[in-house]
């Protein structure tokens, strides 16, 4: 098995290496080959790793040496267990699909950027899975700042468009300010327990008091890092932005990879964060706060991937919800449910792109369910399971978040639901806009609306049931299951379920609890589409949705606040400490000589009686100096 592990991350590594370099060489066709089949190559790797795992094989294997320096020693290794092995198959197997969605639909990119689109994809894989893989928190860094790289690549891939290229430098400075705290934590537990191995450093924690100001302060930081990567308050502005890229890569970022690397590193942190329970309700209050938020502005978004890139932040949300109240099973089958739906209705919306000539307000679309049969059957599919109906895979994932938000708060669970509620409906407002009702748009654009290459479809058959079966693996008792994910995972968080008060619902109250979500969320979507299909939002919107769709202001509030004041300090220290301050010293410097040279230079004037002068002078000079000078 060891000898295996290496090569999940190896290939795509290659892949990157053959599409980049050669990339003025290889047909469009060999690109698509090379760039797919090396992250299928990682699926099937992944896959027998999973297995492996699942029979009670964990691994972790030591490359080298990475760093030794006196008693600190971080090895390069890679920890595969039963954590791991889930987020390998996700970013692998629906990394997979994306690239395979991808060939299909790049196919108007020249060859050498159709080369380089790719070569940047087999990057950001390798990346991830060097993240998720790491035995400790330094590898598992180098893989986090790898994937913020190549979302700056891919974010602002057509970068000859200014507005992309603010967008991914946007991604890339906000993503920063979260890697700041993550590296802070990582000095700080170098300082406290002398090593980042997982293992070494979660067994030291374990003899601190619980609460201390250590532990506090290493979750909170960890806990930038998550909110940077994973879009939370008040880091999420980026993500929205980050739509500039391809529509496949807003998938890859919002479904299965970079957005849920904050997701991972807190579940694989889970003993730091239950040892610090203050962190722990601030993870749950800053992930409801983010929930909310995010769908509310959803509510009046009209470009289809903006609709969808809020719902990422939401779902997000409720991800962190999950954590914050210990339920680190359902944060983790809430991320794999996600991938799964979120990546079908991105790709969904691209196949709607790429059938309306690039078209993304859903206000000039409407009618394309006829036109589009598998898209639409697939959307649908996406929709019903991120509302959380039953018995599609959101439900269980979902319910098990809020199940746990109401035995550790009952707020939480009220506002979570509340949440639920607004994402059914903008969903459907989504589907209903797009789908059903009359066409909207241009008689040229109707002419050649059609269905997707089976490259695009493919990939959404296979999400759409995915998307509808995962959560048969996540069954809770109450359901007659055995929860068959909360079993495989249970090594993970064994250390947090010793340390946990366990809260444990009647039938009773699960079965009210999932009536009251389900059919609140059924109301809603039922209403969206009634109304929508009928009566879209097509004009301009006043008062308090203007607010709404207008994002809060926040984007605003932030240029006001932060950019405005940090371009004017910038333009201070260039114009005047710089230009006048800096550069008139160096400059002055360069004067003076030149000034002093140039005066000199009159002392050399050839004529002989004033040297024998000038001989006299020094003379008498250095006599007094002898003379008088003590």
């Amino acid at each position: 098995m060891s000898n295996l592990v290496y090569l999940v991350p190896l290939f795509p590594l290659i892949g990157f290496l053959i599409n980049g370099l050669a990339r003025n060489s290889l047909s469009k066709g060999l690109t698509g080959v090379i760039g797919s089949g090396v992250i299928l190559a990682s699926f099937v790797v992944s896959v027998i790793l999973f297995l492996q795992v699942k029979d009670g094989h964990p691994v972790t294997v030591s490359l080298f040496d990475f760093i030794s320096v006196g008693n600190l020693s971080i090895p390069f290794s890679f920890q595969v267990d039963q954590l791991s092995s889930i987020f390998l198959l996700i970013i692998t197997g629906v990394g997979f699909l994306i690239h395979l969605y991808s060939t299909a639909y790049m196919h108007e990119e020249s060859s050498a950027h159709y080369a380089r689109y790719f070569a940047y994809l087999n990057l950001f894989v390798f990346s991830m899975l060097l993240l998720v893989m790491g035995g400790n928190y330094l590898i598992m860094f180098i893989g986090w700042e790898g994937v913020g790289l190549c979302s700056y690549l891919l974010i602002g891939y057509w970068f000859k468009n200014v507005d992309y290229s603010n967008a991914a430098k946007k991604a890339f400075i906000m993503n920063r300010i979260g890697d700041f705290g993550f590296l802070l934590a990582i000095f700080w537990m170098i300082q406290q327990f002398g090593t980042l191995t997982f293992g070494e450093v979660f067994a030291k924690a374990g003899e601190m008091d619980a609460g201390g100001v250590v532990l506090v302060g290493i979750t909170l930081l960890l806990f930038l890092g998550a909110a940077g990567k994973s879009a939370q308050i008040p880091l999420y502005t980026w993500l929205p932005d980050a739509m500039a890229g391809p529509t496949p890569v807003s998938a890859l970022i919002h479904a299965a990879t970079m957005v849920t690397a904050g997701i991972y590193m807190i579940a694989r942190s889970n003993i730091l964060y239950t040892l610090a329970p203050f962190t722990q309700g601030v993870v749950a209050v800053v992930g409801l706060a983010t929930a909310i938020l995010a769908a509310t502005i959803a509510l009046k978004q009209n470009d289809i991937k903006k609709v969808l890139a809020y719902s990422t932040v939401s779902q997000l949300g409720y991800m962190f919800l999950g954590l914050g109240v210990g339920a680190y099973t359902g944060a983790v089958f809430h991320v794999m449910t996600h991938a799964f739906f979120k990546a079908l209705l991105f790709l969904g919306a691209g196949s709607v792109i790429h059938a309306m000539h690039h078209e993304q307000d859903i206000r000039n679309m409407g009618g394309l369910k006829k036109h589009l049969s598998v898209t639409h059957w697939t959307f649908l599919v996406g929709c019903i399971a991120i509302a959380g109906i039953p018995p599609l895979s959101g439900f269980f994932s979902k319910d098990e978040i809020l199940a746990a938000a109401f035995s550790a708060n009952i707020a939480y669970w009220v506002i979570g639901v509340l949440g639920a509620v607004m994402t059914a409906f903008y969903m459907f407002r989504l589907y209903a806009t797009t789908f059903l009702g009359k066409f909207r748009g241009t008689h040229e654009q109707e002419h050649h609306l059609h269905e997707s290459p089976v490259a695009m479809t493919l990939p959404l058959i296979i999400l759409a049931v995915l998307s509808a079966a995962a959560g048969l693996i996540g069954i809770p008792a109450v359901l007659g299951g055995s929860h068959e994910l909360q079993q495989f995972l249970a090594p993970v968080f064994a250390g947090s379920a010793k340390l946990q008060e366990a809260h444990h619902l009647s039938h009773s109250t699960e079965y009210m609890l999932m009536g009251a979500s389900v059919a609140l969320a059924a109301i809603a979507g039922i209403y969206a589409i009634s109304r929508f299909s009928k009566r879209p939002d097509l004009e301009e919107v006043e008062g308090f949705g203007k607010l709404l769709q207008n994002k809060w202001y926040v984007d605003e509030l932030y240029d006001t606040i932060v950019v405005k004041p940090l371009r004017a300090l910038s333009g201070f220290l260039n114009g005047v400490v710089e230009r006048s301050g800096i550069d008139g010293v160096v400059n002055g410097v360069g004067k003076l000589v030149n000034y002093g040279g140039r005066q000199l230079r009159l002392l050399q004037s050839g004529q002989v009686g004033i040297y024998l002068l000038l001989m006299v002078i020094a003379a008498l000079v250095l006599f007094i100096i002898q003379l008088f000078v003590k």
